[in-house]
């Protein structure tokens, strides 16, 4: 076993035995630790901001893309938001110990399915500090240890960050290796920790398609996949065009980057004449690049072509593929064929065909008549989310609190026997 090897399974034992310890915790004692770690934010904020200004830097001089950079930016406001996110978190109900069921069997034993923590909790992610914040929080309040691998572009924030959640769990008598950075910086210390089967209850992998892919592929330790969004806005043949404009544009152009940002417009062929003109219109308003079918660019000349790679693409800029189809199924033939399986809309004034929009659509949310970028834990009021799940085991959709526990079967007898 190699240095690194033995680093990053060291850090998996540590998180083991806070998790055992974190378990059986008061959700009284875990609030006041997470309100004591934003104050904390606050308070130290010039040691962070420090640290972060490293990470900036270097970003700069290896040229990287203004967008990145200002997503690894800290700012006080931006710290006053991550305390913000950790008094929320503070704020919401603990799912620790909740019943999902129970019942009386017949023979008198009472049994009841209760929440648990799922352990330890291995988040791997790209880029901005502020996910380091939201996972431990989220994490510590549902009584799980977590192991927090950042890119290494963050590296100072979040060596930094770390520092600051781990003494202030430990002067609140909360174990402070219930957070914990996985060392290393290269592939390799990645490769380590997902090997911990056994160790790590769990991988939850935020980024770009290219890491969710591999973790899942290259992972032994059980793996939730979040994050890549390819989704689908649909006009039904009885759309309300006002409706499904205002819809569209939102959809794609409120803030192209994230994952509920729809890449792929469909239009019913029975609307098409009376909406296209005006859709095109206001997505080339908002600034986007329509990449479209031969109707579409029948409409508009200056669209590019759209190909299979466009109605694969995530987008996460201002590109969308449109195209027209002929009925409701083809839509939704067209959408089990390239989405993810993250959020499809459909806007129509039909009850028939919304009901058969949602159950035959194969994702994690389904909008009637609303935009894409509703699918969000705060927006749906669950809170904070540590990401959202597209696949189907265990949890799926935003992924908060409850989400982040697994449940316990606990039978109470009175001395009953099997015969």
């Amino acid at each position: 076993m190699s240095t690194s090897a033995e680093a990053v399974r060291d850090v998996a034992v540590r998180a083991r035995a806070a998790a055992a310890a974190l378990a059986p915790a008061t959700r009284a004692d875990k609030d006041r630790v997470l309100l004591a770690m934003a104050d904390a934010l606050i308070g130290r904020s010039a040691e962070l901001i420090a640290a972060n200004a490293e990470d900036v830097a270097a970003a700069r001089a290896a040229g990287v893309a203004g967008a990145m950079v200002d997503r690894l930016t800290l700012t006080p406001a931006r710290l006053e938001g991550m305390a913000d996110g950790l008094r929320q978190v503070a704020g919401l109900e603990d799912p620790v110990g909740e019943v999902v069921r129970g019942r009386v069997l017949p023979n008198g034993i009472r049994l009841s399915q209760l929440r648990v923590p799922l352990g330890v909790v291995g988040i791997i992610y790209e880029a901005r500090p502020n996910v380091t914040v939201d996972a431990a929080g989220l994490c510590l309040k549902s009584g799980n240890a977590v192991l927090l691998r950042g890119s290494a572009s963050a590296a100072h924030s979040n060596a930094a960050l770390v520092a600051v959640l781990r003494d202030t769990a430990a002067a609140g008598g909360l174990p402070a290796d219930a957070v914990q950075l996985v060392p290393g910086l290269d592939h390799e210390s990645v490769k380590h920790l997902m090997r911990l089967r056994g160790l790590v209850d769990v991988l939850i992998p935020r980024g770009g398609a290219g890491l969710i892919r591999a973790v899942v592929e290259e992972s032994t330790v059980p793996v939730i996949e979040t994050g890549v969004g390819n989704c689908h806005v649909y006009v039904d043949a009885e759309a309300d065009l006002d409706q499904a404009l205002a819809i569209t544009v939102n959809a794609k152009a409120q803030r192209v980057s994230v994952c509920n940002s729809a890449e792929t417009l469909l239009v019913h062929r029975d609307v098409a004449a009376q909406f296209l003109p005006r859709v095109l219109a206001g997505l080339r308003e908002a600034g986007v690049t329509v990449h479209g079918d031969e109707a579409v660019r029948a409409v508009d000349p200056a669209a590019l072509p759209a190909t299979d790679a466009d109605w694969a693409a995530e987008y996460l800029s201002l590109d969308m593929a449109v195209r027209v189809v002929d009925s409701l199924d083809d839509a939704v033939a067209h959408i089990r064929r390239w989405s993810s399986g993250h959020t499809e809309a459909i806007v129509t004034r039909s009850l028939r065909a919304s009901q058969r929009f949602i159950s035959s659509c194969d994702s994690a949310a389904v909008m009637v008549n609303a935009s894409t970028r509703f699918t969000d834990g705060e927006r749906f009021g669950m809170g904070a989310e540590i990401g959202i799940s597209t696949q189907k085991l265990h949890a799926r959709g935003p992924m908060g609190l409850a989400e982040l526990t697994s449940t316990t079967w606990v039978g109470v007898g009175d001395g009953h026997l099997v015969s």
